[in-house]
C-alpha cells in the first residue's frame, strides 16, 4: 500500500484512547479517518480535539465505510467477537483487543470466520512488542540463557475494576492472565500442554458474584517437557507490577516492570523508588510499536506477528486454567487452534 493506511478505531475507553491517539500523531503511514464510541458526545469530542473527519456513536456505520482500509477494535469485551466478525466479512483490516471473546466456542467461531475471510488481522498482545520482552526473547533465541526450562510470570492489578467490568470481561484467566499465558508461548518458543490452576477470594469479595477469583495460581506443563507458574491477583494496592522469568539450562532472564523510573532515592536506613501506578504507563511504549507493527505489515502486505491463532490459542489455555481451577483438576489444553504455525514469527 503506497498511501497512508486509513484507520477507524471502535471503542474509545482508556485504552482506545491511547490507540486513537497514536493513529492520529505518532504513526506516519497511518490515517485516522473515524471513531466511533457508544456514549454520546465521546467519539463527537474526540473527533473534534484530533480533526477526524468522521465519528459515530454506531460501530456498523464506521465498518461499512468504503473510505476506511483498518479497524481497531477496543470495545468492550463482550463485544469484540460480533463486531470482528463484521470486519472481516467487510473485507477491512483488523486490530483486535484480546480477548477475542468471553466464550471459548464463540472465540473458536470467530476465529475461523477470520481465518476464512482471508484479512489480515493482529490481535493486542502487547507485551510481545515491549522492549525488555522483546530483548528478552532475542536474547533466548540466542541461546544466552541454553535451553529454556521454566517460566515464571506475575501480573498483579492495583485494584480491582468496578462491577460493571468485572461481570463482562471474562474471569481472571481470560482477562487478566491471558497476558502471562501468550507471553510464555512466545518467550518458551514451544506451547502449553497442560495447565492446573488454582485461585482465591482473598480482598475482593464482589468477584465471587461472577464465579471469578481475585487471586489465582496456574502451573504450566510445556510440549517439551519445561514447567512454569503464572501468578494473577486483583489488588495489590501498591501499583500495577508485572514481571517475568525464564529459566535456562545456562542462565536466568529476569523481565521486571515495577519501576515507573529508574531512580532509586536512599536515605538513613531506607531507600525508595516510584511505582508504576498502572498498564497504560507500563506499556505505553509497546502499544505503540504494536500499531506500528500493523500498519507496517499492511503497507508490505505480510503476516502480523502475532495474528488470530495467537488469540484463539492463548484462549485455549485461559479456558483450560478456568476449568480447571473449577474441577480442581489438571487440564489437557486444545493446542492445535486454526493451524500449526505458532512460532514462525
Amino acid at each position: 500500500m503506497d498511501r497512508k493506511v486509513r484507520c477507524a478505531v471502535l471503542g474509545l475507553g482508556r485504552l482506545g484512547k491511547i490507540h486513537a491517539e497514536n493513529i492520529a500523531g505518532k504513526i506516519k503511514g497511518a490515517q485516522l479517518v473515524a471513531v466511533s464510541d457508544v456514549m454520546p458526545g465521546v467519539a463527537e469530542t474526540f473527533a473534534r480535539e484530533h480533526e477526524v473527519k468522521y465519528w459515530s456513536t454506531e460501530p456498523d456505520a464506521i465498518i461499512a465505510r468504503d473510505d476506511i482500509d483498518a479497524i481497531i477494535v477496543v470495545t468492550p469485551t463482550s463485544t469484540h467477537a460480533e463486531l470482528a466478525r463484521k470486519v472481516a466479512r467487510s473485507g477491512k483490516a483488523l486490530f483486535l483487543e484480546k480477548p477475542i471473546s468471553t466464550d471459548i466456542q464463540v472465540a473458536r467461531r470467530t476465529a475461523s470466520v477470520i481465518e476464512e475471510a482471508g484479512i489480515t488481522c493482529q490481535l493486542g498482545f502487547m507485551r510481545r512488542f515491549d522492549p525488555a520482552y522483546a530483548h528478552a526473547r532475542d536474547r533466548i533465541a540466542a541461546g544466552d540463557i541454553g535451553t529454556p526450562l521454566y517460566f515464571k510470570g506475575v501480573t498483579r492489578d492495583p485494584f480491582v475494576a468496578h462491577e460493571e467490568y468485572v461481570a463482562t470481561c471474562g474471569g481472571i484467566f481470560t482477562d487478566l492472565n491471558i497476558h502471562d499465558f501468550d507471553i510464555a508461548r512466545f518467550l518458551m518458543g514451544q506451547e502449553i500442554v497442560e495447565v492446573n490452576a488454582m485461585g482465591s477470594v482473598l480482598a475482593s469479595p464482589i468477584v465471587a458474584k461472577y464465579d471469578d477469583v481475585d487471586q489465582a495460581l496456574t502451573y504450566l506443563r510445556f510440549a517439551d517437557g519445561a514447567a512454569g507458574d503464572v501468578e494473577g491477583y486483583r489488588n495489590a494496592k501498591y501499583g500495577y507490577d508485572i514481571r517475568a522469568e525464564v529459566i535456562g539450562t545456562e542462565g536466568t532472564l529476569v523481565i521486571a516492570g515495577l519501576r515507573n523510573h529508574n531512580v532509586t532515592l536512599l536515605g538513613p536506613n531506607q531507600g525508595s523508588f516510584d511505582i508504576i501506578p498502572f498498564f497504560m504507563e507500563r506499556f505505553e511504549t509497546a502499544y505503540l510499536r504494536e500499531l506500528e507493527h500493523f500498519i507496517e505489515c499492511l503497507h508490505r502486505d505480510a503476516k502480523p506477528a502475532v495474528g488470530i491463532n495467537d488469540g484463539l490459542i492463548a484462549q485455549e489455555i485461559a479456558h483450560a486454567a478456568k476449568t480447571s481451577c473449577q474441577t480442581e483438576q489438571k487440564v489437557r489444553v486444545n493446542v492445535h487452534g486454526l493451524r500449526n504455525e505458532h512460532f514462525s514469527s
